[in-house]
């Protein structure tokens, strides 16, 4: 099973299952010297965690990570660095039933054919997304490091069910509990998804992230191209089902005069009067804010009737998912889109040697 991000110069290994003793992440190749706040890193952590709100999972964990290596008096120390953070709320008896009954849009049917049935099927297993908390874990530590060296990597809430947030995004929503720039767009998100909760069922919706203070010539054209190495670590977490850069698919349907982003001069630095690009041309920075958005499918795990197969006698038959599911990720996803991207930023820096 593919769990390493394998870059240019980081190393990122993701290990446990969802309702194993323990999940965690082992990260190589960080320079040593990097100081690392516990305190601001579980700050990070608490956005994702599960159980802080009406519209997440009931599951309750502190999601408190351990560092077993890597760490010598509050710095990285050069050697691997190493957590776990252990699962304290499991219930694996509510999945057994899903041993040989797959849930629509989930992993369970494709994880039996690739694993013959040797897959651990407890909340998913190893294809949860509680495996985003020691994701989080590794990206909350690189976001710290980008910010030391005037790099922001932020991400909101751009849309749930189809109600759009489009707010100039100027300001972190880190602090907030409901992580959109339109309070009144997002309270409607709210009621939103309580509504489809209510029903037994789930909503997806869009991130945005933008990435601020990149400098201009970091990337390649083709197969290493910024845009790549970004999207290569998004499609890590799980329900993420498509990327778009800048001005994306609205793009293709405007003219060139109007997607082409003019270049000026502002206080002699060369800029672009737009950003349609999404600071990226040609698989490089242009040194304007990096922005992407992605699209997060709604929760497969939900209460109502499915069509479902029993795969031991390939009858058909209905299932109903029991267990706690969050009724739409995309608000607890909003970090782990950030960690994600901060993984991807820190190793194109560092694979081009432009970490100093």
């Amino acid at each position: 099973m593919s769990s390493t991000f394998t870059g240019m110069s980081l190393r990122l290994s993701l290990f446990g299952q969802s309702h194993s003793e323990a999940v965690g992440m082992t990260l190589d190749g960080l320079p040593a010297g990097i100081p690392v706040d516990p305190d601001a890193l579980q700050r990070f952590l608490d956005r994702r965690a599960p159980g802080g709100s009406p519209w997440s999972t009931a599951r309750r964990e502190e999601d408190r990570p351990e560092f077993l290596c890597g760490l010598k008096d509050g710095f990285t120390c050069g050697a691997p660095l190493t957590a776990v953070i252990r699962n304290r709320d499991t219930r694996p008896e509510d999945y057994e039933k899903l041993r040989t009954l797959p849930r629509p849009g989930h992993a369970d049917y494709t994880a039996a054919v690739k694993f013959h049935g040797f897959q651990d099927i407890a909340g998913g297993g190893h294809f949860s997304g509680r495996l985003t908390a020691p994701l989080c874990v590794a990206g909350g530590v690189l976001l710290q490091a980008l910010a030391q060296r005037g790099i922001q990597i932020e991400a909101r809430i751009a849309a749930i069910a189809g109600i759009r947030d489009d707010s100039p995004f100027t300001a972190s929503v880190a602090e907030k509990a409901f992580p959109a720039v339109d309070d009144e767009a997002g309270l409607r998100m709210q009621q939103t998804i309580l509504h489809a909760k209510e029903e037994g069922d789930s909503v997806g919706g869009v991130i945005e992230c933008v990435v601020r203070g990149l400098p201009a010539g970091l990337g390649s054209p083709l197969f290493d191209g910024l845009e790549n190495q970004i999207a290569r670590v998004v499609f890590a977490v799980p329900a993420v089902k498509g990327i778009e850069f800048g001005s994306g698919f609205s793009g293709a349907a405007m003219r060139g005069s109007e997607n082409n982003d003019p270049f000026c001069v502002r206080e002699e630095r060369i800029e672009t009067l737009t950003n349609n690009a999404g600071g990226i041309l040609g698989g490089i920075s242009d040194g304007m804010p990096v922005v992407f958005r992605v699209a997060v499918k709604p929760t497969p795990s939900i209460a109502k009737a499915q069509q479902s197969v029993e795969l031991d006698t390939l009858e058909s038959t209905e299932l109903r998912v029991v267990g706690r599911h969050d009724p739409c990720i995309v608000p607890r996803a909003v970090p782990v889109i950030e960690a994600a991207a901060a993984l991807a930023i820190c190793d194109v820096i560092l694979g081009e040697s432009k970490w100093n």
